[in-house]
């Protein structure tokens, strides 16, 4: 292996993630480290492909979107593979995103809603209680 070599431990400091993350990424096919007895000897292209696994996964992408974005850039020199592959999953996780903050908006209104409808039965049930003392 020539340039530049990372041991699994400096891989986790500088992401901050576990050795447990590494090794599953590993176990996917997401990097492939060489092996030097039981040390785990990571490429700059490691080092690479674990930034771009941990941003994929940062936005939301699983882990099969991920490896097929990545392993196209292999594949195609032009990359025009990958960056048509990369946009079209963009956009779903837009859309889908969309979707769920449209979800969230109309979930906290209908919520406001009822706290506004509480806290006026509040205010009756303490005026009620207050006149009737009298």
């Amino acid at each position: 292996m020539s340039g530049q070599v990372y041991s699994i431990t400096q891989l986790c400091q500088e992401f901050d993630v576990t050795p447990r993350t590494i090794r599953h990424y590993e176990s996917c096919g997401l990097v492939q480290p060489a092996r030097e007895g039981q040390r785990r000897l990571f490429s700059e292209r490691d080092r690479v492909r674990l930034r771009l696994v941990l941003r994929g996964r940062s936005l939301g992408f699983n882990l099969a979107e991920i490896a097929e974005m990545i392993d196209l850039y292999d594949l195609d020199p032009t990359q025009v593979a990958q960056l048509e592959r990369t946009l079209a999953y963009g956009r779903d996780k837009i859309r889908s995103l969309e979707r769920k903050r449209s979800e969230i908006t109309e979930a906290i209104e209908e919520l406001r809603a009822w706290e506004r409808r509480l806290e006026a039965q509040l205010r009756l049930r303490k005026r009620q209680q207050t006149e009737g003392k009298r």
